[in-house]
């Protein structure tokens, strides 16, 4: 498969009057063209922000990421106009990312503008019309309505229309459901994946929440304390994770069949709360909370291992 997008050892620092925040501490992954690739963890652990690296909204701190294997390590101001209309975000809360005082036309219309991928008015507001169909809504019914005047479901499905305005290749999809209540989830999900089939979309789905993980991407990346401590694809990670964190997550996944609890890790108990980014723990960053560490996991910081085809993991008792 070809590699779409390809992070190399990214970092991104943030100075506070508290100290420096390591959100992202020197992460490495690819995604193929056409794949769903995840970013899994608890709030603190450094996704959202690989994500806003990856779009533009940051430069990194050091690091590289290859779009295409053009580095795009840059601002989104500085990166090519043609990158910029390939690489699109949908956020995680639609009421705060889209106008509520425009018309649903304008906010889908306004990339169109940007770009130049229409001639005239005539051109936007079929342009709109079609992408409004694309997401399931009738334009006739949201063409000339308001985001206050909407639900949930229905401003996130806008959201992906204006994301797909610009004839994307990969979409940043950051917490896109969390927001939402589980039967509008479950409508969002079957969206996204509609509309991968038909317009052959890559997607970096970034969220905590591992039951929609598995119905969606192909492969996993675990994050914590802004490192990746565990990368496979979907089926292995769910039936074989390897790192106690991984396991942590996995095994809270609430279950509805005694199949479904059969395929669980062990419960792991953790100890405490995730550490400030800002007093990052020596060692495995994650021996504070470790039922399994040892006197070596607490200075001793582990590297990632290849424990079988595209299952690799950070962790000294992993084998």
């Amino acid at each position: 498969m070809n590699e779409l997008l390809v992070v190399k050892n990214l970092k991104k620092y943030f100075k506070t009057k508290f100290g420096l925040v390591k959100a992202v501490d020197g992460i490495t992954f690819h995604i193929n063209e056409g794949e769903t690739f995840a970013l899994v963890g608890e709030s603190g652990s450094g996704k959202s922000t690989t994500g806003h690296m990856i779009v533009g909204m940051y430069a990194p701190t050091s690091g590289e990421i290859y779009y295409k294997m053009n580095n795009i390590s840059v601002h989104a101001s500085k990166r090519p106009k043609n990158i910029t209309r390939e690489i699109q975000v949908v956020f995680q809360d639609p009421a705060s990312s889209l106008n509520p005082s425009r018309y649903i036309k304008d906010i889908i219309g306004t990339p169109l503008k940007v770009y130049n991928l229409i001639r005239n008015s005539t051109e936007v507001e079929q342009k709109v019309a079609d992408l409004l169909e694309n997401v399931e809504l009738p334009p006739e019914l949201y063409m000339y309505r308001k985001p206050r005047e909407l639900g949930g479901g229905e401003l996130q499905a806008i959201a992906i229309a204006r994301a797909l305005s610009t004839n994307p290749k990969l979409i940043i999809l950051d917490e896109p459901t969390s927001a939402l209540d589980v039967i509008t989830q479950a409508k969002i999900i079957n969206l996204l994946l509609n509309l991968q089939k038909k317009h052959n979309l890559t997607y970096l789905f970034i969220t905590h929440d591992l039951a929609v993980v598995r119905n969606i991407a192909s492969r996993v990346a675990v994050m914590y304390l802004g490192k990746i401590v565990e990368t496979a694809p979907t089926i292995e990670l769910f039936n074989h994770c390897r790192h106690p964190y991984s396991m942590m997550l996995f095994s809270s996944i609430p279950v509805i069949s005694e199949d479904e609890k059969n395929l669980k890790p062990k419960k792991i108990t953790s100890i405490g709360e995730i550490p400030s980014s800002l007093s990052i723990p020596p060692g495995c960053r994650f021996h504070t909370r470790c039922p399994y560490a040892e006197a070596r996991c607490k200075v001793e910081e582990p590297s990632l291992k290849h424990i079988n085809s595209g299952h690799i993991v950070a962790c000294h008792l992993a084998e």
